[in-house]
């Protein structure tokens, strides 16, 4: 959405594509705070409606790996937003590569992911 090359290319690449109803909800809310709501909305329902992009529901399993996640995360004494802990979960949960340019996914044991 942001027009990075490498994640677009990153994307065209892939065989699948899932996306969190956690990511989709802080899109939708950032699409409620600027001034192209239709046209950015329209353009996830179109992403979304493509058969290789799997839109992630919260499950009791990705409740379980967040709490997981977020404990650990306590004993470290290294917290992060609650959402990306969300979004850590269902990375984990489906096995799949998270691509983030957020820095603390680092701090998370385990998880498959690449900073752009």
């Amino acid at each position: 959405m942001q027009g990075l090359p490498e994640v677009a290319d990153r994307v065209r690449r892939a065989e699948r594509i899932f996306l969190s109803a956690v990511v989709a909800g802080e899109l939708i809310f950032g699409f409620r705070n600027g001034t192209r709501y239709e046209s950015n909305i329209r353009g996830l329902r179109a992403f979304l409606d493509n058969p290789y992009v799997e839109f992630l529901a919260v499950t009791f399993t990705t409740s379980d790996r967040f709490g997981r996640i977020a404990a650990e995360l306590r004993r470290k004494g290294r917290p992060i937003p609650t959402n990306d802990i969300w979004i850590a979960a269902h990375a984990m949960e489906t096995g799949a590569e998270l691509i983030s340019s957020d820095s603390h996914f680092e701090v998370i044991d385990g998880l498959v992911w690449t900073r752009f």
